[in-house]
């Protein structure tokens, strides 16, 4: 796989703080590429660059004793054999059958679990205020639990962590806002809608309440792929097919394919955790590589 990257998307790589470079000798192969017009060798060109990009970031923010760890998979370790699908269940209290209004309604007004309490206001992805968000797209975004921000504003990804991702996005030439197809359209949301007065992690059953929620969502929105970004996103997706899924360290789920109910799963970093950790933002963009293949 590779992507042909213009001046936008380059630009949306140093925006994400990774550094884009080509040597002299990589930029004098893509020069006689392009002079030559063949599209074979200019494919090669754009496969060779994106490597060099993605190993430069790991080079630039990992120290050398950790760059064989930090460094980004080959493609045919990003591709183990596929978690089985798990057959769905039922959705209780008529969600299976819910439009966008209706489920929004039955959001603001849930009372399924102890999350509620002294919430300000719940965090929906397709909330009305929101009449930009795609309600179909190829690609799926779950993020953790609501903070501070994302309540205040009412949307999922806000503040510096979703400049973080929506650069992430235009890096691949998606959008959360929607595009010219659904093929460019992200749909992003929380892995739970509500922020509790005292703020904690949320227990099983909390994130099992809020699934029927996000299974909605899902349906809705038909994506090819679900991005899943930090550990509780993860654990919500995963837990029916990977039961030890609250065990296992994000980074070790990284790299693998998984399903939830049929749709394939790509597990990432949080763009909160990675404005902490720069150095694993290279490890970001091989997961978002990954994930672009399957919108293919």
């Amino acid at each position: 796989m590779s992507l042909d990257l213009d001046q936008r998307q380059r630009a949306m790589l140093q925006e994400m703080g990774v550094r884009v470079w080509l040597p002299e000798a990589v930029a004098d192969v893509a020069f006689a590429a392009e002079v030559a017009g063949s599209e074979e060798e200019t494919e090669t060109a754009a496969a060779f660059a994106i490597e060099i990009i993605a190993i430069e970031a790991i080079n630039t923010g990992a120290t050398a004793s950790k760059a064989s760890e930090s460094r980004v998979p080959d493609r045919r370790e990003l591709a183990p054999p596929v978690a089985p699908a798990v057959a769905p269940a039922g959705l209780p209290d008529g969600i299976a059958g819910m439009d966008w209004p209706t489920l929004a309604q039955t959001v603001a007004s849930c009372q399924a679990c102890a999350l509620r309490t002294g919430r300000r206001a719940p965090v929906f992805g397709a909330a009305d205020a929101d009449a930009e968000a795609p309600r179909q797209a190829d690609w799926l975004v779950v993020g953790e639990p609501p903070d501070e921000a994302e309540e205040r504003l009412g949307a999922p990804f806000a503040d510096q962590a979703g400049q973080l991702l929506d650069n992430m996005l235009k890096a691949l030439g998606v959008s959360r806002r929607g595009g010219s197809s659904r093929a460019s359209a992200a749909y992003v949301t929380n892995v739970v809608k509500c922020r509790p007065a005292v703020v904690r992690n949320p227990e099983a059953q909390e994130l099992a309440a809020c699934e029927n929620y996000l299974r909605r969502e899902v349906a809705l929105v038909q994506p090819k792929v679900i991005l899943a970004m930090g550990r509780f996103a993860a654990q919500a997706l995963l837990q029916g097919s990977l039961p030890e899924v609250a065990s296992i360290p994000l980074g070790k789920l990284r790299g693998q394919i998984y399903r939830y109910h049929g749709i394939p799963v790509v597990v990432s970093y949080h763009p909160g955790y990675l404005l902490r950790t720069q150095q694993d933002k290279a490890r970001a963009w091989a997961d978002l590589c990954l994930a672009l293949e399957l919108t293919q």
